[in-house]
């Protein structure tokens, strides 16, 4: 009976539609394989790397579609997304042991958004919650993005404020961008461990984007602390908002500017991404130290980025996560774009990402094993 059935002729649609499954499938093993090469050589593969979620779902309609029809042109994209299996393993995670303890070291990273000095959100409240809520996580080390301080009589001095509510001893901080000697923007790691040596990888960009490097003497162990923020996409208001109302009807002739310009940023962006990203696994490559990793990587977890820089790491949302751990607010990339790596001889224990934030990110945390 199934052999009738496999035997008989396909209509003219599902022809037609067989050929569009061809198309989905080589769509899919490109983005599946933009994680290894560099949009430095090849810029236009990274774009296929950004649409691997929606590929992976595109073809697994289709599984189902031929499934249904008891065909074996399923086969097609179901090996496809079985080959796909690890990468989808970096988008989520079901876990049942997920519990660290008080003796662990907990380490949390969060773009802060300059704590909303410019009042993005409308809410004249945004600085004091977010402190909030960095005091009630308490974390034994926080690595901040997008950080601001001010040495102003009326400014804000964040680095003291932090370590009083985080009740840290030490912080390393490095600014991108210090406008009249008072305002300082940049990137900051606190810890409640001695920090015996502080480093950065400087990018060659005009941004705030910068890695640095923080080694603390965790009981008798030297840990190395990468805290990054690599290229983000910088998108205008304007841009902003047409990313977000794609299906208005805009003016043809501008819709496809901005179209164009969108273009241009992300391929700017993918470009920056790499380079930055090669920095940082060469210097992690040279470090004899165990190794955790924070940063807004501003990429997702199929983009070269992630991949070059996580190569001898874990990943402790895949070691210890639930559900798809989204981390950017935004309508673009709405997908898991904040990390926490660690060396593999680190035990992680434990995966949380906060369910309330109050920037444009939400903070994760991952737990250690001190020994």
């Amino acid at each position: 009976m199934v052999k009738v059935r496999q035997s008989r002729e396909l209509s003219l649609f599902n022809k037609i539609l067989l050929w569009v499954n061809y198309f989905f499938v080589i769509c899919l093993f490109i983005s599946v394989s933009a994680k290894y090469i560099s949009p430095t050589l090849f810029w236009l593969i990274a774009f296929f790397g950004l649409a691997f979620p929606y590929l992976i779902i595109l073809n697994l309609i289709f599984v189902i579609y031929w499934l249904g029809q008891f065909r074996r042109e399923a086969l097609l994209s179901l090996v496809m997304i079985l080959l796909c299996f690890f990468t989808v393993r970096r988008y989520a995670q079901i876990t049942f042991s997920n519990k660290g303890s008080n003796n662990d070291v907990k380490v949390t990273s969060y773009n802060c958004m300059i704590f909303d000095l410019y009042n993005w959100s409308k809410n004249k409240q945004s600085r004091s919650n977010i402190l909030n809520s960095l005091e009630e996580n308490n974390p034994d080390i926080l690595c901040l993005q997008e950080f601001y301080t001010s040495n102003r009589p009326e400014g804000l001095n964040n680095i003291d404020t932090v370590l009083n509510v985080v009740n840290a001893k030490y912080y390393h901080a490095e600014y991108t961008t210090i406008p009249q000697k008072q305002d300082y923007f940049g990137i900051a790691t606190f810890s409640k461990y001695p920090i015996i040596n502080k480093g950065k990888i400087v990018f060659n960009t005009r941004s705030n984007n910068i890695c640095i490097y923080t080694d603390l003497l965790i009981e008798k162990d030297t840990v190395r602390v990468y805290n990054m923020h690599l290229q983000s996409i910088g998108f205008s208001l304007k841009e902003t908002a047409f990313v977000g109302n794609l299906q208005d009807k805009d003016d043809a002739k501008d819709e496809l500017e901005n179209s164009k310009n969108i273009l241009r940023r992300l391929k700017k962006a993918f470009i920056k991404r790499a380079e930055q990203a090669e920095k940082v696994s060469a210097s992690i490559k040279n470090c004899r130290y165990k190794i955790i990793l924070c940063g807004d990587f501003n990429d997702t977890p199929a983009s070269y980025a992630y991949n070059l820089i996580s190569e001898n790491l874990k990943d402790a949302f895949i070691e210890k996560g639930n559900g798809f751990g989204r981390t950017y607010v935004g309508k673009f990339p709405s997908f898991r774009i904040d990390y926490i790596l660690h060396s593999k001889d680190l035990k992680c224990t434990k995966f949380t990402r906060s369910e309330e934030t109050f920037t444009d990110h939400y903070p994760i945390t991952a737990y250690f094993k001190a020994n």
